[in-house]
């Protein structure tokens, strides 16, 4: 994706503000500063029906899904998603991709010139402006610079206080709770919802994932108090079914060159289905039925794990409820096309054609869980050398997902997530170590990341890559510095 100059100037200028992603600080969350700044900026956040995501895990996915359909039907719709891999652009896209530089230009334009005016004096409290509130606010700018027919916003932290909330949606969505972030969010999966549940609003309807029952009080409570009608999904959906291909019956690397519907092609793995028409790898086909559709939905899915079967049900009901008339075949065609970076992304190994390097930006217990999960039904018992790549931030629960690849893997590599986000490498160590997997240990990511892909190739192996999206990015570089034809 080539660099838009406006868009390099923008990131130069923000990031001279407090950024929360890579210093996290505690009460720096409140709202009064967005609200300012929607009304200096007369209101962008209002200019299209929107639809607002949040949870422990899935909602970018979930927010992907949505965008994909809302496209299929012909509206034109800004995406606002978190974080970037490789460009800052991804956060602030298209259903489709970046819009024209003509729209960043000027949205760019419109920030800087603005908020340049605003003396500290009027801001709220006089307190200091932060990076996510002003990349959010981009985001509102050019949504509105693109004259969207809707947008979709990904909550970035909790709910309650995330910049985001200054929306008005035409419906929530709240995937699934787990622990994570409890220094911010609360100690307890109660206070965790109940800063995401912040998100629901008066006489907006809110579509909520299976959670724990007591989770799931919270989310009554909330949406009672607001007048909110809410859509359990496992009330709600029917026949959740999925099946997920192994490779190798996608895949013969014997006679790869002689399969016409199969290529590999520079780093990307493709795959022609006639469904979609494209060149994607699908390794997953997925149905589900439920009263607000004419009939089951059935399609395949370029995302894979159970939990993706999950959240594209919990899109299309979304959708649906917003959009009654909706076609199923809309909903189906479009959850189909909609892909979205390091999430059990599969590449070739520039090192070997036989080996596979697998992303995936899971950094919870659970989500560590569904891609491991996902990995065995996709990669099966079959011969062949497992390699494992992990990095977490320090805030993550390193003690309880290492025992998640025990006896899995026949080489083990582990370092930090980068320099974006803060590691601690001692807390990793001694997890792994307590769970008695031999690993090679080293904060030098760019050595790690170089020598888990050369063994990889080597041995002719599939390499996992997971534990943190920042992690992730620092192997597309490496990768795309190894192949410089091809950007990912």
């Amino acid at each position: 994706m080539k660099k838009i100059d406006s868009i390099t100037k923008l990131e130069s200028w923000i990031d001279s503000y407090l950024n929360f992603e890579k210093t996290p600080e505690k009460n720096i969350f409140w709202l009064d500063t967005m609200r300012f700044f929607c009304n200096k900026f007369g209101h962008p956040e209002n200019f299209a029906p929107c639809f607002h995501i949040a949870g422990s895990k899935g909602k970018g996915s979930v927010s992907t899904f949505i965008a994909s359909i809302l496209d299929e039907a012909g509206y034109k719709t800004g995406l606002y998603t978190s974080p970037h891999i490789l460009d800052f652009i991804e956060r602030v896209s298209s259903a489709q991709g970046k819009f024209s530089n003509e729209v960043y230009d000027n949205a760019v334009k419109e920030i800087m010139d603005g908020v340049q005016k605003i003396n500290t004096e009027e801001l709220p409290g006089e307190r200091p402006v932060t990076w996510f509130e002003l990349v959010t606010l981009f985001a509102f700018l050019t949504f509105r610079q693109a004259k969207v027919d809707y947008s979709v916003y990904e909550v970035g932290l909790g709910g309650r206080l995330d910049s985001t909330n200054v929306i008005s949606p035409v419906c929530s969505v709240i995937t699934p709770i787990e622990k994570e972030h409890t220094e911010f969010l609360g100690d307890t999966l109660e206070k965790i919802a109940y800063e995401k549940g912040g998100i629901i609003k008066e006489n907006t309807p809110v579509i909520i994932a299976k959670q724990q029952p007591s989770v799931r009080k919270v989310f009554e409570k909330i949406a009672e108090e607001k007048h909110s009608p809410v859509i359990f999904a496992e009330d709600f959906i029917n026949n959740l079914y999925f099946e997920i291909k192994k490779i190798s019956d996608c895949i013969n690397f014997n006679t790869v060159n002689d399969n016409k519907n199969i290529l590999l092609n520079k780093n990307s793995i493709i795959f022609n289905t006639p469904l979609q028409n494209k060149n994607i790898l699908s390794l997953m086909t997925v149905s589900f039925s439920s009263k607000i559709f004419s009939r089951p939905i059935k399609t395949t899915l370029q995302l894979t794990g159970k939990f993706q079967a999950e959240n594209a049900a919990l899109a299309a009901i979304a959708v649906k409820t917003v959009l009654p008339d909706l076609s199923e075949d809309i909903i189906e065609r479009a959850l189909s096309k909609a892909k979205l970076p390091a999430r059990f992304e599969i590449l070739k190994n520039p090192v070997s054609e036989k080996s596979l390097i697998v992303l995936d930006g899971a950094h919870t217990v659970n989500s560590v869980k569904f891609t491991m999960e996902t990995f065995r039904q996709v990669f099966g018992e079959e011969k062949g050398k497992r390699i494992l790549l992990f990095a977490c931030a320090a805030d993550k629960d390193a003690k309880d997902i290492a025992p998640l690849f025990k006896n899995k893997f026949d080489s083990v590599f582990l370092t930090k997530p980068g320099n974006v986000k803060q590691s601690d490498m001692n807390t990793l160590s001694k997890a792994f170590n307590d769970t008695q997997i031999n690993c090679e240990i080293s904060e030098d990511f760019v050595m790690q990341i170089q020598k888990s892909i050369k063994k990889a190739g080597e041995e002719k192996a599939v390499l996992l890559v997971t534990g943190s999206f920042y992690l992730i990015a620092e192997v597309k570089k490496i990768l795309a510095d190894i192949n410089p034809r091809h950007t990912f």
